[in-house]
Order: structure tokens, then sequence, then C-alpha cells
């Protein structure tokens, strides 16, 4: 079973939207569980002060080394440590891949302007970012993170093959999805995904993936391409 233990000064954060639809109702029948260190319960005034000011000036705090590290070393036993920063490493769908097959995965949350870089070499934790923009703090970005990796754990979406056609799995975007009724404000379904031909479809549905990500994403598009040289 996938563990995931989240470090943050806002514990009551979790399991946040993660409790709802699909993984929440994998967390209930016990296919991932989660576990949350409260930072602040390792802080040694009577204030539970978990910052200080950045050496060398500038404005804002910094997550303390001595309290993030007690939190670490008290509950990390096992498993890979990562930390949600916005100058991690751009969060992708194979390192999401990546992340499923733990079984016990560990989040740092940081705040404020960040932790002392002697806790990320100490406990050689992996920065991750989910996006080029900066949020209030990393309880946001590790839901979203989590999220990623749990739909990716057997049985919790009930079909495995649902994943594999997905945007990023192959280095293409997805191709437009269509359901009923098959005219809506004079706009039609397209005919051949109504034709009940199989390959017809698929052939479809490469080229609209492709045209996709030609247009909206062309890092992707290049990475497609490097991939058939292989």
């Amino acid at each position: 079973m996938f563990n995931a233990t989240v470090f943050t000064i806002f514990p009551e954060l979790f399991p946040g939207f993660l409790g709802y639809s699909l993984t929440g109702k994998a967390l209930e029948d016990g296919l991932w569980s989660i576990n949350t260190i409260n930072i602040r319960d390792y802080a040694t005034d009577k204030h539970g002060s978990v910052d200080d000011t950045p050496c060398g000036g500038g404005a804002g705090m910094v997550m303390r080394a001595d309290i993030l590290g007690s939190a670490i070393s008290a509950n990390c036993k096992q498993g890979k440590i990562i930390a949600m920063s916005p100058k991690g490493k751009p969060l992708t769908q194979e390192m999401v891949r990546q992340y499923a097959k733990e079984e016990q995965l560990n989040i740092v949350c940081g705040r404020f302007e960040g932790i002392d870089e002697r806790v990320i070499e100490a406990y050689d934790i992996e920065e991750v970012s989910i996006g080029d923009y900066i949020l209030t703090g990393g309880e946001q970005a590790a839901q979203i993170l989590l999220d990623a990796v749990i739909r990716l754990l057997p049985n919790v979406l009930g079909n495995e093959e649902s994943t594999m056609e997905e945007s990023f799995e192959n280095n293409l975007l997805e191709y437009p999805q269509y359901t009923r009724p098959t005219e809506w404000q004079g706009r039609i379904v397209p005919e051949v995904l109504l034709s009940g031909h199989h390959k017809k479809i698929a052939e479809w549905r490469l080229e609209q993936s492709i045209k996709t990500t030609q247009e909206r994403r062309p890092d992707l598009w290049k990475k497609y391409l490097d991939s058939k040289r292989v």
C-alpha cells in the first residue's frame, strides 16, 4: 500500500480535496494512506516558532534547519523525501509514475521564503515544482502531486488501461472527447467517432493528438519525435 507522510505547519489542510471523489474512495478502501506531521511540534520555544530571518538579509522568513530537521529525523525512516518548491524540478508524468511505485513518499511543504538549504543537503531532498508560479505554501502543491500519483495506484481508477491514452503518457496531448447529444448548438460530433470502425477511430484520435500537441506544446512534440527516432 502507498503511504504519504506530509510535513506541514497546517496539518488540518489534509487530506483536503484528496478526501473526495476517486482519491477519497481509495483512501476509505485502504488503497493508500496519509500521515501528517506538524512541524511546529518540534519547535523549541513557547511560541512554536519554525522560521527566522534569512542570513545575509532580505525580506521574508526562512524555515529553520534545526526545527524541520528534527521533524524529519523523528518521522522519516524510509522512502524518498521531496520538498515542494518553485525552484524545484518541474513535475512530469514520468516522475509521477516513479513516485507511484514507492511504498512510502515523504513530502515537505515549504512556507515563507523557503527552507534552510542545509536541510535539503543533509537529507538528500528532491525539490519539485508544479509550475512556474508562486503559491502561499507547499500544501496546495503537495495535494496536486499526490492526486496525480494516487490515480495511478492499482485499483484506484478501476480500469488500468484508462490512463494509457491520457495526455503526457506518450508525449502527446490527449485527443478531443465527445459524448451525447451528437448535435449541440449546431456543432456535430465527428462522423468517424460514430462509425464503429475502431481502426479509423484510432487513426483519427492519433491525428488529433498530433495536431493539438504541435499547436500547443512544441516542447512535447519534439520529445515525441525524439522518442520515435530511438
